[in-house]
Order: C-alpha cells, then structure tokens, then sequence
C-alpha cells in the first residue's frame, strides 16, 4: 500500500508542477517570482533532487511565499525536499532566469543536518556534477558554475567564507 500512495503522491506532483509552469509562463500574473536554492555538498558530490515531474535534477529549494523572507524559504524547502535542518547559510550568488518561469534565484551554500527521505516532490541523491549537469533543469544552470568551481576543491567550509567577507 505505502508504494501506491507513493506512486500516485509522485504523479499528483507530475501534473501540478507541470500545469502551473505552463500557466505562468502564459500568465505571469504577479511578475518575476523569487525562488531560493541550496548547494550542500559531501567532498565531491552535492545533494541534488531526482524531480518527480520529470524536468531532470534540481537544488534543494524552491519558490518563496508572498512576504516571505527568502532564508525562510531556503529553510522550509530543504526540510520539506530532503528531510534535513539548515544549520548554516552563506549567500553565494543571485541570478535572474525566464528559462522556465520569470524568476529571481538566490543561492546559498549550505550546511545541513538530519537523514535524508524522499517527498511528493521527488527523492535526494548524492551526485557528482557530471552525473548530473546533462539532467540540471534549465532554470537552475547558472549555479553550474559554482558547482563546477566547488567540485575542483576540497569542499566549501561556511565558518571561512564568512569570515573573508
């Protein structure tokens, strides 16, 4: 029974997320939406989510609420995508993207903590970014860089970044 409930929870997702993308790309009725997004990473592999809505691999993350403060959002979505606490969170970069849907985009690097488990939304993996750069959604591209740039070193420590700035 959990395997049919998660089967039909996985293709409940497949047809909202791909309705409302396609609705708001026709119908951007409230402009640029803002999304936030995590970079966590383990030596050379970072958590990625294998989408239900078959778009490919994402970051953790996702659309901010009205009002919402766009840490928050980074907090709420890691926990809601992987099952982990946000127990730390730099901001790397912020980009502007219309691949999918207008979007202002902030990325963070993340320290994170607790066991992964699988949502409607889709299941974590830990991957390098070669194993996943050919599936990386459209929208989310410009992260690659960073990704490219964070795989080459030893891992990203949020205890020295901060104290560089």
């Amino acid at each position: 029974m959990p395997s049919l409930l998660t089967d039909l929870k996985r293709r409940i997702f497949w047809i909202v997320a791909r309705t409302c993308f396609t609705l708001y790309r026709c119908f951007p009725l409230f402009g640029a939406l803002r999304a936030s997004l995590a970079v966590i990473q383990r030596g050379e592999k970072f958590l990625v989510i294998h989408r239900n809505d078959g778009r490919g691999f994402s970051l953790p993350g996702g659309l901010c609420g009205w009002r919402e403060a766009e840490d928050v959002t980074l907090d709420r979505e890691v926990l809601e995508e992987t099952g982990l606490r946000v127990s730390g969170k730099k901001l790397v970069l912020r980009f502007y993207t219309t691949a999918e849907i207008p979007c202002a985009v902030s990325l963070f690097f993340v320290e994170a903590t607790g066991e992964l488990k699988n949502s409607w939304e889709g299941s974590p993996q830990w991957i390098t970014v070669a194993e996943f750069e050919q599936r990386f959604v459209e929208s989310q591209r410009p992260a690659l860089e960073v990704l490219r740039k964070m795989s080459g070193s030893h891992g990203h420590n949020l205890r020295r970044t901060s104290n560089e700035n």
